[in-house]
């Protein structure tokens, strides 16, 4: 490949990749403004409540993943990426703006289908115009800018967010501290829309677009020739990876750090400070995962994420029962975001991109993208319940349990795709299990 292609190539994928970075952000900023919005809304004292603003963007997700890939079949992967800038813009300048709760979770929801078909799209148009032998670090790149938009929102907020012991202080953050958070959004989706002009249409959707019009009566793919029993092996892979990436319980640092820095023994500025800290370590260890999904390949990288993930989260629900605090705790979940960022975080994106053939890829990847977001609104959804009922201590234990499952179902399951062409993969995931 020519230095001026790779040097395209690069381009067009952090185009698309910016989707993750708004995907991170939008994801994420929400722990920060929680302390505040809550306040602000008279939500402090209701665990519903809570659990309705931090679902609603969730179940945008679902609309988004949902019909991103019929969508995308139909009228290209690039409408779709540029139609997600648009509704980034629009929630983050919307969730700011209203001071009805019911109106916030609107905009909320309208950001969330953002995020669901960004997620859905961008690693699949990345894996489309990537050769074999560097797409698994392309497609990484999308989980470079999550990460990226991850820390950004949280740097956001320990910037904005002022000192919590001040009375003044604290009224600035209740009334506009979390306004701000999301408005802050608003300058890299305006950017992602702009870049966005600027990318072709993915290779191969044009492809299966000449085909469709050589041969007009051959219909697209859809829901029911994915459920064909030729399809459901790989089928059933993709959904697991998907829910698994959730309900291995990372996520939860993220949308609830207040609760698990709190529980761990720290004050509100204090879980600001921490929560940075382990938007450092997933930023670093993303990059070692660009490193190593090449060299390691991904059927190891995902099995050492699950049995790692379920080490840790049992040690550090022991921990929650002891009643051990301060740097101690800050470790164990540093160490948890530290394995999911360089295993499952980056993996499980490749991975969906990599195992579905060319004709059902859009919907494959829709239907793998509506279960990673059901598993993140259970997850989400459920956590503030869960940790009232059963304590940290409790949670943790259960997700040690889920992580260890997970790792026997991929180690009897998870192929390795690495280096391997998209029409490779087809042949041996699906083709040779009719034979």
């Amino acid at each position: 490949m020519q230095q001026f292609n790779k040097g395209f190539l690069f381009f067009i994928c952090l185009v698309s990749a910016m989707g993750g970075l708004l995907f991170g952000y939008d994801w994420v900023v929400i722990g920060g403004a929680k302390p505040f919005y809550e306040l602000y809304f008279g939500i402090t004292d209701s665990p519903l409540m809570q659990g309705v603003a931090m679902t609603t963007a969730l179940v945008g997700c679902l609309i988004g993943a949902m019909v991103a890939g019929a969508a995308a079949d139909k009228y290209g992967r690039k409408p779709l990426l540029m139609l997600s800038a648009i509704l980034f813009t629009v929630s983050a300048i919307a969730t700011g703006l209203f001071n009805d709760f019911t109106l916030f979770n609107l905009a909320r929801f309208v950001g969330g289908v953002g995020i669901g078909v960004a997620s859905a799209l961008a690693p699949m148009y990345i894996a489309e115009v990537s050769p074999a032998e560097i797409r698994g670090r392309m497609v990484s790149l999308n989980q470079m800018t999550i990460v990226l938009g991850i820390l950004s929102a949280q740097i956001v907020n320990m910037l904005l967010a002022r000192d919590t012991a001040d009375a003044t202080n604290m009224a600035w953050n209740q009334e506009w501290g979390w306004r701000w958070m999301f408005w802050a959004e608003t300058f890299p989706a305006a950017l992602f829309l702009f870049l966005s002009f600027f990318i072709p249409e993915s290779p191969v959707f044009l492809k299966l677009k000449a085909v469709k019009e050589a041969q007009p009566a051959k219909k697209e793919a859809g829901l029911r020739e994915l459920f064909q029993h030729k399809y459901s092996k790989v089928l059933i892979l993709g959904i697991v990876i998907a829910v698994f990436q959730q309900w291995c319980g990372t996520n939860v640092i993220f949308n609830y750090a207040q609760e698990i820095f709190v529980g761990a023994g720290f004050n509100v500025d204090g879980m600001f400070i921490n929560i940075v800290i382990t938007g450092i370590a997933n930023v670093l260890f993303t990059f070692v995962a660009l490193y190593t999904i090449e060299k390691w390949g991904r059927r190891t990288l995902i099995l050492i994420g699950a049995g790692g993930l379920g080490l840790i989260y049992l040690i550090l629900g022991t921990c929650y029962f002891m009643g051990v605090t301060g740097f101690m705790m800050v470790a164990l979940v540093v160490a948890a975001i530290s394995v999911y960022a360089m295993t499952l975080a980056p993996v499980t994106w490749t991975l969906l991109a990599e195992i579905f053939p060319h004709r059902v890829r859009g919907i494959a990847m829709a239907t793998c993208t509506f279960a990673l977001w059901v598993g993140c609104c259970t997850l989400t959804f459920s956590f503030p319940s869960m940790n009232a009922a059963l304590g940290s201590s409790g949670s943790f234990w259960i997700y040690s349990a889920i992580c260890f499952c997970a790792f026997i179902f991929l180690l009897r399951n998870c192929p390795e795709t690495k280096g391997k062409s998209l029409e490779q993969l087809e042949q041996e995931l699906v083709n040779q299990s009719e034979e």
